[in-house]
Formats: structure tokens, sequence, C-alpha cells
């Protein structure tokens, strides 16, 4: 009955009957089938249903057809078996977030500080003389002044609240991004399916029980299915079962496919038959899910868990017994090892993702530093003015303890307490995380403009510190858009597609046979989207490539296919990076069997023993001939950075059908048809993106599977490879046995002489680029930790992306589970991108910075002027309130205005900060204590003298509830506004003078900035009482604006005193590896990453004088050179024979041994003391490294810093001091200085 009901599905010929009945499968039917595993699960699809094709029919599909996809059939399907959906956790409520916000410690201290003040403020002590009390508590004013006592504390609870509540929307806003960002994620998923006989891509959202999927190497599942038919099929299920096998799938003995899991290798059909909840993933959510919600049956979990993993272990031991028996061929053998080591990197680096990253490491630190510190300076603070106010009312006025005065005491305490809990909320920086986070969001949604989908928020700022890219070749340099340009075909070498009729007709008609069948029958040749443009090629490039050469041939592919549809081919094998070629198997009529081969050219020519001839007729092919061939046609096609493809077949008689899982056997004795060059030309961006990397310090190696010369040809074309360069090309062999021992073991100090000048890395296996990756991380060499950055598309990519630092899968070419390993995703696969990626890195620490250097000059400033203050006049100038403005000015306004910078091309002008650069260097150490200097000056010489300056009334020593004075409102007022402009300076952090560049270009900062103006002038003005103020006229409101303005001014001061003239100022905000340096390397450190301007513009100075004093030095010398008849160049060579820069540096003579260190002739860019490391770290793009010694031979590719951008400057020249190159008295690069 099943079959007869397919039957007719299949054939398209569907019953009314049968389109009304229901389906005959119950959603509980399904669940229990897909519970089931292996041979026990193809027992019950046998037994209940006869074969797949009966469960398809009871499923109302066709295997060939797929489902109806009407409307009214898809949501039949959806109410039955339910969507591909699975809920998402629910995001937390405002008030949650409320209420955490709420849990800050410094808020809850506060929170109970003003209810104690606000019910303080309430209660009237009956007839006590306040003045029998002391001297500070009577003077109260008018009763209604000491009636208006509640308001402090409800300022106080009401910018708790203002606190809080932003708090809580920007946790709000971050959660509603990110989900935004899963969304975007989840949308651009899509899946192959067959719906109404039409093969099309859908979302896997919208996928249906009953679809019929098409499943290939790459693909992660989005639901639980049944195979239909398969190639090769190889599934790895370690995110389901926890072992790293990959599991071989067939109709016969294991036909279940399982959400979640990956495929490895090959390609098949699947019809779907659990989604959403109902599918495996779905499943193990709904218990997380379950266990989330009631945390109950925790001793009950924990014991079923025992369970699962004794049975999981019982598994692993059963399977390892198989595995002999399994892994005939060796594609799974060989890259077992890769997988096991992947798991164990998975299960290693798993928390690494979650783990704090760097900066956020740094931040935390600092944080935790500045804490304390506000502690204590509060501490001390309340106990001063306690200690003061017993002092001076129990000994120096000597009134006498009554009960009386007990609550008037209380409220001093509390009016003192508060004071100090107002100085830890402004030590305490918990605008930190709140300006990282801004920081990052902003830069994540940017950075998708720039096409970069970011899936892990510290991979944006790790970006900024990478050392190194390891990209793919293809699609990511390419342009991936692949054409056959050169054939060597019937013993002829054409050099650009011949004519059909040049090649013999068998000939042809076995090429285009060959190509029809043996290209995966997903990819495709379209028609343009737009008329007159470019075929759209859909599937694997390389393919594509193959299929259009058969339209240049006037051929139809697809008549190949549609008389053989991919049901008949006999067995494929598909392409994998240990095979290097893809095979399909054709049984004929009479039982014999033809199996046409394509692969990488010096592979599979290895494998044939015949090839076609002008007559169309096989001669034999020698070993002799094949070297010939090489010679003569795949090098000069390799050189020409073109890929080269060999396309052979072989026939097998009925009588000897070979052992088909025997690869070794069936892939040897081809006989070769012909071999195509194929084009991929370099993305026309990227040999300027390249560029900048290297200026930015950032090494680019390029790892590919492609041979070796068309590798280094599209190496040398990108900019990789510079003409005369002395790095290493070589293939992965050749790797792989320098860096192992005779134990075959690798070897760490192997890898270390090989990657600083390794390049290029060709015939590649994912294996090998894992290898590279993690060994450049581990590596000690250099004093700072490398951090690489890697590219990938193949699903053996995973385990490179995910143990690098940054792992960036391809949007387009690159397959589910590259994109789940990586951080993060460029959805144009273009290298360009990657650079906007730095950028953007190197952006978030520098907005971070000058986040710090503004806060840290507040704080400072604000914890000196309260503790000060209160000592001295027994009240701080700046009222809880007040301060409690000036946090959230700080906090959230500055974070929001300095986060939000946009990144510029200077950028990439400086080396990479490394992973142990303090967040707070010298230089901004210089600008928080100079301007904290001036700030201090301004505020105590208002607080003690300021009345009789400006002629006001004193605020000095005002009693307990006494009004606001217009003496503190200009103390606080000046106070703001030099904060105000102060946020100007802030906005650059390495001592540049033209604090404005830019700034309009940034209108988040303008408006942020304007309107802490504007409401700064509200309170003032009009916030009475509440905010402590009296309004002030237009005279005071100019002192204040102007003192503010002077930050300004006294920025320029500060930013001309070089940094290397403060040596005792220390650095802050480390890595928290700090104590794992050494201090003086430390120092060094500090040294070579710091950039100074003021520093430069002293060298510019010293560089002119010095300079005119060499010429006159070099002329005299001439002249008695000349007198003495000895030529100047003597023991040199003539001028002539060095006759541009180039050949000079690259002289090999020339050796810093030789040089003694003379005044630079160009300015140092660098230098705040002349470390050893620094010498040899400036190389200019046009120029080839110039190695210092064989020690630090990659420095000065590693580490390139940028030429100044001002200052007189010979084309192409390079400091001399920097490069390691001192001139020598009488050296050629004197007479290139005085024209000689």
């Amino acid at each position: 009955m099943a079959n007869s009901s397919f039957r007719d599905a299949k054939h398209g010929r569907r019953g009314e009957a049968y389109l009304d009945a229901e389906f005959s499968c119950s959603l509980k039917e399904l669940r229990s089938l897909m519970e089931l595993r292996g041979a026990e699960a193809a027992a019950r699809i046998q037994e209940v249903y006869g074969d797949v094709n009966g469960l398809c029919a009871r499923l109302r599909t066709s295997p060939v057809e797929g489902v109806d996809g009407t409307w009214e059939d898809l949501d039949r399907r959806k109410q039955v078996f339910g969507q591909n959906i699975i809920p998402p956790k629910k995001p937390k409520t405002f008030v949650q977030l409320v209420w955490e916000a709420l849990q800050d410690v410094t808020l809850i201290i506060l929170e109970v500080a003003a209810v104690v003040s606000l019910g303080l403020s309430f209660y009237r002590p009956p007839d006590v003389d306040r003045q029998s009390c002391g001297k500070a508590a009577g003077g109260g004013g008018e009763e209604g002044e000491a009636e208006a006592g509640w308001i402090e504390g409800a300022a106080i609870l009401l910018s708790v609240v203002c606190v809080v509540l932003v708090t809580a929307f920007n946790d709000w806003s971050k959660e509603k991004q990110f989900r935004g960002l899963q969304t975007r994620i989840e949308q651009e998923q899509k899946f192959s399916v067959v719906r109404a006989g039409q093969l099309t891509h859908i979302n896997v959202a919208d996928i249906v029980v009953g679809d019929i999927a098409q499943v290939k190497y790459g693909d992660l599942l989005p639901a639980d299915g049944i195979l239909i038919q398969g190639n090769d099929l190889k599934i790895d299920e370690s995110s389901l079962t926890g072992e790293s096998d990959h599991v071989k799938k067939n109709q016969d003995k294991d036909p279940m496919l399982l959400s979640g899991t990956h495929v490895m290798e090959g390609s098949g059909k699947m019809v779907v038959t659990a989604v959403g909840v109902n599918s495996q993933t779905g499943i193990i959510f709904a218990l997380l899910g379950a266990g989330e919600d009631g945390e109950g049956g925790d001793e009950d979990k924990a014991e079923k868990e025992k369970k699962k993993r004794s049975k999981r272990k019982e598994e692993l031991k059963k399977r390892k017994k198989d595995k002999k028996e399994r892994n005939k061929d060796g594609a799974t053998v060989e890259m077992q090892p890769l997988n096991e080591e992947a798991e164990h990197e998975k299960k290693k680096n798993s928390p690494r993702k979650k783990d704090k990253s760097v900066l956020q490491g740094k931040l935390t630190k600092l944080a935790v530093q500045i804490g304390k510190a506000g502690l204590f300076m509060s501490a001390l603070t309340v106990l001063i003015l306690i200690t003061r106010f017993l002092i001076d009312t129990f000994w120096m006025q000597g009134i006498l303890w009554t009960s009386d005065c007990v609550p008037i005491y209380i409220q001093f305490l509390v009016k003192f307490f508060i004071i100090g809990v107002t100085v830890l909320v402004v030590a305490v920086p918990e605008g930190l995380p709140l300006a990282v986070t801004i920081s990052l969001a902003y830069s994540v949604k940017k950075m998708m403009k720039d096409n970069n989908l970011v899936r892990h928020l510290d991979a944006c700022e790790t970006m900024g510190n990478a050392t190194a890219i390891c990209s793919d070749k293809t699609g990511t340099l390419t342009m991936n858009r692949m054409t056959v340009v050169q054939a060597y075909i019937t013993g002829c070498y054409h050099k650009k597609v011949p004519e059909s009729d040049l090649i013999p007709a068998k000939v042809l008609d076995l090429l285009v046979l060959g190509i029809g069948v043996n290209c995966a029958y997903t990819t495709k040749i379209m028609s343009p989207d737009k008329e007159g443009g470019l075929p759209r090629q859909v599937g694997n490039k390389t393919e594509c490539a193959l299929l259009g050469l058969t339209l240049d041939l006037r051929r139809d592919y697809q008549s190949v296919r549609n008389d053989i549809p991919e049901e008949k081919l006999f067995k494929v094998y598909t392409f994998n990076s240990v095979r290097k070629s893809m095979s399909t198997v054709l049984k004929n009529h009479d039982g014999s069997y033809r199996m046409f081969s394509k692969g990488a050219s010096e592979i599979l020519l290895r494998k044939c023993c015949r090839i076609l001839m002008e007559n169309g007729t096989a001669k034999a092919f020698k070993p002799r001939d094949r070297e010939k061939l090489m010679k003569t046609v795949i090098e000069p096609m390799a050189s020409e950075g073109l890929r080269t493809i060999c396309l052979a077949y072989k026939d097998f008689t009925p009588a000897d059908e070979p052992d088909w899982d025997n690869e070794s056997d069936i892939l040897a004795g081809l006989t070769c048809i012909a071999v195509v060059g194929i084009e991929d030309p370099v993305r026309p961006e990227v040999p300027d993106a390249i560029r900048k990397c290297q200026r930015a310090g950032i090494t680019v190696r390029m790892v590919t599977g492609d041979n070796i010369n068309t590798a280094r040809a599209i190496a040398t074309k990108c900019g990789i490879l510079q003409p005369g360069d002395d790095f290493l090309c070589m293939e992965g062999k050749e790797f792989n046995r320098r860096i192992r021992n005779q134990l075959g073991e690798i070897e760490q100090e192997r890898i270390d002489k090989i990657w600083p000048k390794l390049r290029v890395l060709a015939r590649s296996s994912p294996t090998d680029k894992h290898t590279l990756v993690k060994g450049i991380i581990d590596s000690t060499v250099l004093e700072r930790r490398q951090v690489v950055a890697v590219t990938g598309d193949g699903t053996n990519d995973g385990p490179a992306l995910k143990k690098a630092d940054v792992g960036f899968a391809m949007g387009i070419a690159g397959t589910d589970v590259a994109k789940e390993a990586s951080d993060i995703i460029l959805t144009d696969d273009n290298f360009s991108s990657i650079v906007k990626a730095v950028m953007w890195g190197r952006n978030v620490y520098d907005s971070i910075s000058k986040f710090l250097q503004f806060q840290l000059t507040v704080n400072v400033v604000a914890v000196v002027v309260a503790f000060t203050g209160a000592c001295i006049t027994q009240d701080s100038p700046l009222k809880a309130v007040q301060m409690l403005w000036v946090n959230l000015i700080m906090d959230t306004f500055a974070s929001l205005a300095l986060a939000t910078e946009p990144p510029t091309e200077a950028l990439l002008l400086r080396s990479p900060y490394g992973r142990n650069k303090p967040l707070i260097s010298r230089t901004m150490m210089k600008n928080i204590l100079g301007h904290a200097v001036y700030q201090l000056t301004v505020i105590f010489t208002l607080l003690f003298v300021g009345e009789s300056l400006l002629d006001m009334d004193s605020g000095r020593d005002a009693p307990l509830h006494a009004p606001p004075s217009e003496h503190y409102t200009v103390v606080f007022n000046t106070f703001v506004l030099m904060q105000l402009f102060n946020e100007l300076n802030a906005r650059k952090i390495h001592g540049e003078r033209n604090v404005f560049q830019g700034v309009f270009k940034n209108p988040i900062f303008c408006s942020i900035v304007l309107g802490t103006f504007l409401l700064q002038v509200l309170i003032v003005q009009f916030g009475g009482k509440p905010f402590s103020c009296v309004s002030l006229n237009v005279e005071q409101w100019l002192w204040c604006v102007l003192l503010g303005f002077g930050s300004l001014l006294w920025g320029q001061l500060v930013s001309s005193v070089p940094t290397s003239w403060l040596k005792f100022l220390k650095t802050a905000g480390h890595g928290t590896k700090q104590e794992e340096i050494p201090e003086e390397e430390l120092e060094e450190m500090k040294d070579q990453d710091e950039i100074d301007h003021a520093e430069m513009e002293l060298r510019r100075g010293q560089v002119l004088w010095c300079r005119g004093l060499q010429r006159i030095q070099t002329q005299i010398r001439v002249v008695n050179a000349f007198r003495d008849s000895v030529s100047p160049y003597e023991n040199l060579e003539t001028p002539e024979s060095r006759n541009s820069i180039h050949n000079f540096m690259t002289h090999p003579e020339f050796r810093i041994e030789d040089s003694e260190t003379q005044i630079p002739l160009i300015d140092e860019l660098e230098g705040e003391d002349d470390s050893p490391t620094k010498r040899n770290s400036i190389a200019v793009a046009p120029l080839p490294p110039v190695h210092a010694s064989s020690g630090q031979n990659n420095s000065a590719a590693e580490h390139p810093l940028p030429p100044l951008k001002d200052g007189p400057r010979a084309p192409g020249l390079i400091s001399a001091n920097s490069a390691g190159l001192p001139p020598c008295p009488g050296s050629p690069l004197h007479s290139l200085e005085t024209s000689l």
C-alpha cells in the first residue's frame, strides 16, 4: 500500500483522495523514531514503513518532487508537526534590569544615607536650644530653610533613580541589540530544499516536516531527518554525542541525520522528520530551559548526568572497536587527529570566548584599584570630619553632652556620612563598564555597515591588537569568480580557450560528460541578474569555471544532467582536503563502469598512466612525460597565478568490479583528458589593504591549498611578497618536515625558526593551518605575544578559526561550520573589510583611553576637592547632589561622547598596542595630572579667596541648614565648565595639539557637550535648594566660562612638555599577567609603544640644528679630503654603484655592528629613551625590510611605525637611527644630504 501511494506521489499523479487524507504519521510516532540510532533505526523504518519511500508517502511528500509548497499545505504541516523555531529565552524585563542596577553597593549606601537624612530632616527635637548644642548647629537661617532640610535627601534619591534608570536603559538597549544581531545571523542562514520539483533556498525557520532537503559538505543540519540518498556522507555528531569520530551515513546501516550536527564530507538528500522543539537540538534546549526555570531537582539532574556519561563512555568504547572496520578509507583516518585536537581545543577554548577580554581584564583591575583608593579616601574624609566636629564642639567650645542634642549630632553624622559616600561615588569609575559597552556596541553596529558581522563582542577589541593575519587566498584576496583561461588538451597547449572544432568530437563528448556529472549538481551557471552582466555562478566556484568551459565550447552541461539525474550516479567520492580530488562513478548498460575524476593537477597526474592525444586515442603517460608536462604546462600556468585542474577518467569491465571502498586502487591507472588553468583575479582593493596592514605593523600571511607557484604569483600581485624580499614560501609537506623532530612530534622551537619569515604556505591542509596559528600564538621569540587573526571558509578551517584570537568566516563562501567557529563573519568575503575591523578595534581601545583620561582627571580633582574642603571648611564645597550630577556627566554622558568617536586612517599609522600595553600611558598620565593641577589651582583659589576676587559673600563655615551661597555656586559651576572644556582635551591621547580635529564628524559628541552645557545653565539658574545653587549674574558666568576655557589653553602647555622629561610618572591599567614581566622590559615596552608629539617637535628642532652642524662638518671633511688627495669614499663603493637609497639599504655589507650612533638625519618618531628594542622598529612601505640581526629578523616587518605627517622628509627615506642604520661620516647618506 505504502509503495503504491509512493509511486503515485513520485510521478506526481496525486489523487484527490490522497490530497484530502490526513498525514498517516503522528508527531509522537516520529519523535520515538528519531530517538533510535544506527541499525536499530534502519530496522524500525524497514519494519514499519517498508523503506524511506514508504515514510515519505505517509508524510504526503515525494522523494523527487518534495512537498507541494502551497500555503495551505505548509500551514497544515506547521500546525501538526510544529515550526522550525526554538523559542529564545525570555529577555529580562525593564523592571528586572532596574532591580539589578539597584544592587550596586555604592548606590545602596547612598540610598540608606538619603533615607536616614530624610527621616532626620522631618524629626524636630522638642524645644531644644540649638545654640546650646554647638556653634555649627545654630544659626540655621530662617525656619523655612530648616524645614527644607528634606530636599537634600530627596534630591539624592532622585539622582539615584536617574543613575539606575540610565544604567537599566543601557542594559536593555544592549540586550535588544544582541537579540537583533542574533536574529540577523539566524535570518542569513538558508537551506536548499526541493519543493514542487524545484530546488529552492529557504530560510531555516521555514523548513517543515516532509521537506526534501539537499545536504552537502559544510552544512549545519537545521532539522532532524532520514537519509533518502547519500554520496560518501560523513557527519560530525560531536555536538550531540561528544565523540569526535565522523559517522558514516547510509540508507542501510545508519540513515538518521540529527539537527545541530555538521556535514564533514559528501552530499545527499534527506526527508525532514522533526523540526523546532521536536528536533534533537530543540529537545536539549527545552531541557536547558527547564533546568533554568526549576533548579530544585539538582540532585536528580546530577544523577541523570552521571548515567548519561557512563552510557556515552560505553558507546565510545564500542565505537572505537568498530573504528577500523568503519574507516577503511584513508580520509577519515587522516582527519582523525585534527578532530580530536579540535575537540580538545573546543573544550580548552570554550571558556576563552566567555572569558573577559584583554581590555575588560585591564579595566576591571584598574576599576578595583581606583575603587580601593576611593574607599580609603572616603573613609578618611568621614573620620576627619567626625574628629574635627568632636574636637570643635566638645573641646574648643566646651559644650557638655546632653541627650537632647543627640538628634542634632546624628544629623551632623549623616551629613558627614553623605559627604564620605559622595567622595566614594565620584571616585569609583562605574562609568568604565558602561564606556566599554557603549564603545563596543557602537563599533559593532557600525562594523555591520563595513561588512563585519561580529558574533563575539570582545573580538572587535582584540582585532585592534592583531599583529598577524593568516588569510585564505580564494575569495578573500581574490574575487572568487573563476574562469578557465588556458587549457592543455589532446597534446596541445592553448593559451586561450580553444574553439570546439579544434577538439576531436570523441574527446569533447568525454570532457563535457565528465564535467557535467563530476561537478556537484547544486553548482550551476545562471543567467545574469542585469542585462549585459556576467552570468551568475552558484555553488563551488572552481566547478562553475569548469561548467563555464563547457558553455564556451558551445555544449550544454544541463542536457547531460537531465539524461543522468543525481539518483543514477553509482558512487561519488566527494572532494575533501585529504583527497584533493572528486570522482563520480557511472554504471553503463552493459554492466561496466566509467569513473570521472578531477583534482589538483600535480596530484592527479601522478595517478594517470595514459593521456588522450590528437586523434582521440590514448597513449602511454610515463613519469618523464609527466615531468615534461609539469615543466612546459603546469609551471607556466601556475607562475601566471592560475589554478591548475586535471580532468581524467577510468573504465572498469563488468568482470573485474573493484572494491569501491579501496580508494587507492580505484584512483590509479587513470587516463588524462585535459589540464585546465583557472584564473581567479586579485580583488582590486586588496593590494592597498595589505599595504595598510603592513604599515600598521600587521604581518599578512597567505595560507592556501593551491600549488606553490600559483600562490607565489598571487602573493606578489597582492603585495604580500615584494621583489627582493628575504621571506619564505613553502609547501605544507616541507613545513611539516621542518617543524617535526625524528619522532614526528611538533616542536615549538622548530616552528619559531620558520614563522617569522614565512609569508606563503601552499598546498596546506587544515591541520597545517591550525599548527601554524597555534605555533605563532604560543611563540615567545618576540617580546610581545602575537595576536593572530585567521580567515577561513571550509568546515576543516573550524579548529584554526577557534584557536585564533579572532576568527573571520566568509559570509558568502563560508560553510555553516566555519561561521559557527568564527568570531566575526565577513559578509562580503573581502580582505579589505578585515582592515576596517582593525581600525574599529584600535578605535575601541583609543576610545576607552580617551574616556579614562577624562574620567580620572575629574576623579582626582573631585576627590581632592571634597577631601580637602571637608577637612578645612568642615563641609564639602561640592554637595552630594552636585557630585552626583558631575558623576552623571563623567560616567554616562562622557562615555557616550568619547566612546562614539569614529575611527580615522591615522589609527593605521602606528604599531599594535600589544596585550601588555598599559591602558594609561605616560603621556596620558602627564595629561591627567597636568589638568588636575590646573583645575585644583582654580578651585582652591576660588574656594579660599574667590569671595574677595569676585566681590561676594563667603560660603565657608556655613551652618547645617544654611541656604546655598553664590560663592559655592561659582565653585561648582567653574568645576563643571572645566570638565566640559577638558572633554575636548580628552579627545587626544598622544599629546596632539589640535584637539578640535574631526570634532564635527562626531555629532553625538557635539550634541552631548552642548546638551550638558544647557543643563548646567538650567541647574545653576533654576536648581535652587535641591542643587544647592543660586542663580548667577552675567559677569559671574563669564568668569566661570573663562576659567573653563583656560583648561584648553593649559592643555597646549601640557602638550608641549615632552613625556621623556617626566621619568617619575608611572603607567597604570596593565594586563592581568603583568607580574610575569620584568620591570626593565616593561619600561622598554612603554617607551616603545608610546607616541608623544611634544617629543617629536623637540626632536625636529634639534634635528635642524644638528643637520646644519653636520653639513658644515661634512663640507670641511670633503675640502680636507680633496686637499690631501684622499677620496672620501675610501673603503666604500663609489656613489654610482649605490645609485639609489634602495640599493644602499639592501646592501649586505652595511651592518649595525660597524657603525657608530650619530644624530639622526630625520627626526626619530619614537624614543623616550634609546632602548635597543626600538632601533629597528621603523619600516616604510616602499622599502624592503632592513634586518638588524638574525635574532630579530622580523622586527622590521612586525613593528613598523608610521612616517610623520609633518616635517621635511625625503621621499622613501627612513629615519636612520630608527632603522638601526646610523649614518657613517662620509657615507652615501651624507652625500645624499649634502648633494655631493
